[in-house]
């Protein structure tokens, strides 16, 4: 009978081995304990506190499982989720490892350092997502509406809602994903809706890569602006979007509205180009003597001449006429090239502000939203739409917005007046939520003891003040 060797106990712990410095050798080994690099994650949990951002979203999904075999309750799949985005982990699979992490763990309401209550792995993100039904997504997107409002402790006197839409390219298989030459590649072509002056994302719907029609934008604006108006009725909006939302249908929506008006790219057409013709005679003539008095020594070159003005004009598809301010521009030209005419058209329904007050302040303000969307795109994934079913994307979509969400509340409630108060998402997490925590847990308590030569202690300390006051907050209802 053959005999059996057991292996030789080692009893070293495997070592790291790193250039040497200062005359030391050095060595690392991974006998710390139990260390999580995501303290970020509790700051997440105070900020849902709060808002009550994932009851919100629990609330909105019907969860069809048999209760009997649930290990993970849905609203700790949720937290779960959104919090890995919101700390820079953009794939579900990054969950077969964070599962056991005592902070998330600690994030979700769990014991940290428990041996029998890890948190879900990947295929059950993947099922979670699979099991996405449209009037979930329906209602997670109207959840998102609904926290937007609850951010308002009374109805605000006005907002600017910035409408945009943004490429979110695919490489698959995916569902209602199809070429569009414009960007040059096969995508989803989602609709984001910001509001300007805080930078809050009101909701995010998933769209095929075609062209938007009206009809289409007019029937979601027409549900964003019926839940503003069940609980902001005398609240004035101001909708502002690029070319793509100058149709008859969005804009009759918001004229009919009462207490909202509209700013609108517009695209040329052979009457608008002979309506600015005078205007851009008289651009050309003024950049014309700019550069005469230029090569005489008179004046500097100047980088292009501006002119504004504005008229009525009516389309046919339109049932009524409105106002439109047009911008005149001459570019100076390049090398052998000629001086260039940069004619654009702004249709909107303010009669107040002057041309140029409308279309340089009012109207160019709207780029911001560009800026919102790369970081809901680069900073927290937001175009990880790789699933088969259109569905499921959607879902994606939404808790890559729902991670965004708390990333702008922690700005507006805990990072006031700090050097991270317009910071974006990637940026906190760096600088604020990859900090090493050794975690020690006892019978009554837990203690979390952090690097003594924490680069941002003061401010990480500032911010736990305002996040867990010592006095009783009011909590944010889980519905407006």
């Amino acid at each position: 009978m053959p005999t059996i060797t057991r292996p030789r106990p080692d009893c070293t712990p495997e070592q790291l081995r790193f250039p040497p410095s200062s005359g030391f050798t050095v060595r690392a080994d991974f006998s710390g304990g139990d260390v999580s690099s995501d303290l970020g994650v509790l700051l997440l949990g105070a900020v849902d506190r709060r808002i009550g951002l994932i009851d919100r979203l629990t609330a909105a999904i019907s969860d069809s499982r048999d209760a009997r075999y649930i290990t993970h309750p849905l609203r700790d799949l949720l937290l779960q989720r959104v919090f890995q985005i919101a700390s820079g982990y953009e794939d579900g699979n990054d969950s077969n490892s964070l599962r056991i992490d005592p902070l998330f763990k600690l994030a979700a309401g769990r014991a940290p350092l428990g041996g029998d209550n890890a948190l879900a792995s990947g295929p059950t993100f993947s099922r979670m997502e699979g099991s996405l039904r449209r009037r979930d997504i329906y209602r997670m997107s109207q959840a998102l509406v609904e926290q937007f409002i609850a951010g308002y402790a009374q109805a605000p006197a006005s907002i600017t809602l910035d409408l945009d839409h943004t490429d979110d390219a695919t490489y698959g298989q995916q569902e209602l994903a199809f070429y569009n030459h414009h960007y040059g590649h096969y995508c989803y072509l989602p609709l984001l809706i910001f509001e300007a002056n805080s930078g809050a994302l009101v909701t995010a719907v998933l769209r095929p890569s075609t062209r938007p029609t009206g009809a289409e934008n007019a029937m979601i604006m027409k549900r964003v602006l019926g839940l503003l108006r069940k609980h902001w009725p005398q609240t004035h909006i101001l909708v502002r979007g690029d070319s793509h939302f100058s149709t008859p249908e969005l804009m009759q929506l918001i004229s009919a509205d009462g207490h909202a008006d509209f700013i609108f790219g517009m695209g040329r057409n052979p009457l608008l180009t002979r309506k600015a013709e005078g205007l851009m005679r008289n651009a050309r003539g003024l950049f014309d003597l700019h550069q005469t008095l230029a090569k005489t020594g008179i004046r500097p070159p100047v980088p292009g001449v501006r002119l504004f003005g504005d008229f009525d004009y009516r389309a046919r598809s339109w049932a009524q006429a409105h106002r439109v301010v047009l911008k005149a521009e001459v570019l100076p030209g390049n090398g052998e090239q000629p001086a260039k005419d940069n004619a654009r058209f702004v249709v909107t329904s303010l009669y107040g502000p002057s041309a140029r007050t409308l279309y340089e302040q009012d109207y160019c303000a709207r780029g911001q939203a560009e800026n919102l969307i790369k970081q809901l795109k680069g900073d927290l994934s937001a175009d990880r739409t790789s699933a088969s079913t259109f569905t499921a994307n959607f879902g994606r979509l939404l808790l890559s917005a729902a991670a965004y969400v708390l990333h702008q509340q922690l700005r507006q409630i805990g990072l006031q007046g700090t050097p991270l108060a317009v910071a974006q998402p990637k940026t906190v997490i760096l600088s604020l939520f990859k900090i090493a925590a050794k975690v020690k847990q006892y019978k009554d308590r837990i203690l979390l003891q952090l690097p003594t030569s924490c680069p941002v202690k003061e401010l990480l300390a500032q911010v736990c003040r305002r996040l867990y006051p010592t006095t009783r907050v009011r909590m944010v209802p889980t519905s407006p």
